[in-house]
């Protein structure tokens, strides 16, 4: 059994629940524990509790746990990585990645608690100087989704505690096991009881608690639309800072100029790897007419060369969705597509059996073509391998379409032409913007987040995440 860690402690949950291997439905990966609404008070009482003297904590102490986290996970590495693809579905490489990037922002962050910075300034006033410092929020509960299981919870927990606060982290109910990794390691990194809190269990139960009490100084959260609507809601009625993460709907343009394979390959990237299951996926493909039908006849070949099986073995490209759910949401919108006129040029069929004969949640990658803007596919977020194209006479109608949105995390453009890349990423509606690259994967040292209903307050990841994680105050002294 995996307990929850409060208080320094690891405790038993009021429940347990079974986190099932998506490649293999036969294959638990562990029971892990539960919290009911009363422990997640415990969790949150402690964290208030231990957060004024960590956040009047040395920069070298929180330096020295911070990089001792950071280098355990980047040592375990091939261990932590296949976790992660057998309780989420990543492929292997796509997994041992993200371990990756977990372990370096723990490193990054190790460094910014050494460089928290303040200005001293003159006052106007003749005789008084001016100091400008930053301090931290207090208690900050984390909560977190499913699809990036360590590296969502690492670009939250390590700002947090580099800037002196202390943590509270709910991690989805699908894929605890990452987050009770990092929980373990933490724990063993040397931090003060109580400055970092695991609870594991139901959005609605302990989520909840989170959201409405008054020791909870901030909220930051990654997931969907209308959880994240619920979540403001309940921060502005208690006046509590929030950051939210959520839906994405991210164009991929391509235009009559582009290099073929650069596209193809990038929107392959974009739209099928991870299983789709990235919040800046790209699922419309704006392809002009000059190249569209080349494009579409090379999407297709690639799809059906793609290798879809478990996620651990060598050779897989695309392994399963998360659960059975996510599976039938996937072919439901593809029944939807097939129903408002769109040609399924490839894919789109449900797998029951992975390569060896196990039991998995496997959709075959789903391409629509002729579609139009107004297409529920083309204006709902999926979250699975589903990719629709939608032709455009030229780029300033693709450029019209891709801002056609209420989403704006990220976009993309494939093209040879300067003069459309600068236009581009300076006109798209979107806080991310990828040129001949896909428009999944961001570096961990410089700022993630959207626009429009994708995102809300300050950016995470990079030095941009001191404007969530901290306070500023300003001093003035007499001489």
């Amino acid at each position: 059994m995996f307990k929850n860690l409060i208080g320094g402690q690891w405790v038993e949950g009021a429940r347990a629940s079974r986190n099932i291997n998506p490649s293999d439905t036969r294959d638990v990966v562990g029971e892990y524990a539960q919290a009911n609404a009363e422990q997640a008070g415990q969790a949150i009482a402690a964290a208030a509790q231990a957060q004024p003297a960590w956040g009047l904590s040395s920069p070298q102490q929180r330096f020295d746990v911070l990089d001792a986290a950071g280098a355990e996970i980047l040592a375990r590495k091939a261990e932590l990585g296949d976790l992660l693809a057998r309780e989420e579905g990543k492929t292997l490489p796509e997994a041992i990645g993200e371990v990756v990037r977990a372990g370096n922002i723990f490193k990054f962050f190790a460094g910014e608690a050494l460089r928290i910075g303040g200005d001293a300034v003159a006052s106007v006033r003749p005789g008084i100087g001016v100091e400008v410092t930053r301090e931290p929020v207090g208690v900050v509960g984390l909560i977190t989704p499913w699809n990036f299981p360590i590296a969502i919870p690492a670009w939250k927990t390590a700002p947090a505690l580099a800037y002196g606060n202390a943590v509270v982290l709910k991690p989805a109910d699908l894929v605890p096991g990452s987050a009770w990794a990092i929980a373990d390691i933490l724990h063993r990194a040397g931090l003060p009881a109580g400055v970092f809190n695991l609870v594991m269990g139901r959005g609605s139960e302990v989520g909840q608690v989170l959201l409405e009490d008054r020791r909870v100084d901030a909220i930051s959260f990654t997931g969907s639309v209308a959880t994240g609507q619920r979540i403001a809601q309940a921060c502005v009625a208690r006046m509590a800072k929030f950051q939210l993460e959520m839906g994405g709907k991210n164009p991929m343009v391509v235009l009559d100029d582009a290099d073929l394979d650069i596209a193809v390959n990038a929107a392959i990237n974009s739209g099928f790897f991870s299983t789709g299951q990235r919040c800046t996926a790209s699922s419309r493909l704006i392809v002009t007419q000059g190249i569209h039908d080349r494009f579409v006849d090379a999407m297709a070949k690639r799809i059906a060369a793609l290798q879809v099986d478990d996620a651990r073995k060598a050779g897989t490209e695309v392994g399963p969705v998360v659960d059975e759910k996510q599976l039938a949401q996937d072919l439901e919108y593809i029944a939807i597509g097939r129903s408002e006129g769109a040609r399924l040029v490839a894919g789109g069929e449900a797998i029951a059996r992975n390569a060896d004969g196990a039991p998995g949640w496997y959709p075959r990658p789903a391409l629509f073509a002729e579609t139009t803007p107004s297409m529920r596919i083309n204006r709902e977020e999926i979250f699975g391998p589903v990719v629709s194209v939608i032709r455009a006479k030229d780029y300033e109608e693709a450029l019209a379409l891709a801002n056609d949105t209420e989403f704006g995390l990220s976009a993309g453009i494939a093209t040879t032409s300067l003069k459309h890349a600068t236009h581009f990423k300076r006109h798209v509606q979107a806080g991310m913007v990828m040129v001949n690259l896909p428009t999944a994967g961001v570096d961990y040292h410089v700022p993630f987040g959207g626009r429009k209903g994708s995102s809300f307050g300050p950016r995470e990841q990079g030095r941009y995440a001191a404007e969530f994680y901290t306070t500023v105050k300003t001093a003035y002294t007499q001489a």
